[in-house]
């Protein structure tokens, strides 16, 4: 892999790392490249069961990569959202579709902020598991452009499209929100302790889930 995304094999479960920490694990042109060639690799890997998508800490991703300053007007920050130059949609649709067509089981393991695109890469998973500090929110809805369309459709055909309208409106997040309101709005699987004990939490039950499963390919009939 690249330096974007880093990509490690332990035994059944494959774990993919948004490796940008600098920039807070923001979805640039070249990482959402990296992500569909991985996505790619592993779909093709007959020895993997399970796949984790992470982010390098603190943050799980905070979402489309933009020259966005928190010093900037509501205008100023739509203008610089809009003008990028960027193929980000075409290359985040790709690469969550392959996420999402994964016969693998996947699970978001959302270890902070998840943002956005970074948001929208969790719904392509078949689970979600939060660590306590985990926030999200979606910054388009306050900037006034359009959600991504992969992104609307899963999360609909998640949640149905009542509390979709809701939350997308309402902006819950993160600690602030009771726990059971937001896993409940997210659909998020587990909600977990803190970060520092979240990761160990996870990999355990993956490793359990991987026995569990059938490789990539194999049928029921054929399954031990």
């Amino acid at each position: 892999m690249g330096d974007d995304v880093a990509l490690v094999r332990e035994g059944r479960v494959a774990t993919v790392t948004l490796n940008r920490p600098d920039r807070r694990n923001s979805l640039s042109d070249a990482m959402l490249r990296e992500l569909a060639t991985t996505f790619t690799a592993l779909r093709d890997d007959a020895e993997i069961r399970v796949v984790v998508v992470t982010g390098a800490p603190p943050v799980f991703s905070a979402g489309a990569d933009a020259p966005l300053r928190s010093t900037m007007s509501p205008d100023e920050r739509r203008r610089a959202f809009l003008q990028r130059a960027t193929q980000f949609r075409r290359l985040f649709e790709r690469a969550t579709t392959l996420l999402e067509s994964l016969e693998q089981a996947t699970i978001a393991m959302i270890n902070g902020h998840a943002v956005g695109g970074g948001w929208g890469l969790t719904l392509a998973c078949d689970f979600r598991w939060a660590a306590a500090e985990a926030e999200f929110w979606i910054p388009e809805v306050d900037l006034g452009v359009p959600l991504g369309v992969a992104s609307t459709t899963r999360f609909v055909r998640l949640v149905g499209p009542a509390r979709a309208n809701t939350q997308s409106r309402t902006q819950v997040a993160g600690p602030r929100a009771a726990d059971g309101a937001l896993r409940l709005a997210l659909r998020l699987d587990e909600w977990l302790a803190p970060r520092r004990v979240t990761s160990p939490i996870i990999r355990a039950a993956c490793r359990t889930r991987a026995r569990r499963s059938r490789r990539p390919g194999q049928t029921s009939s054929t399954s031990h």
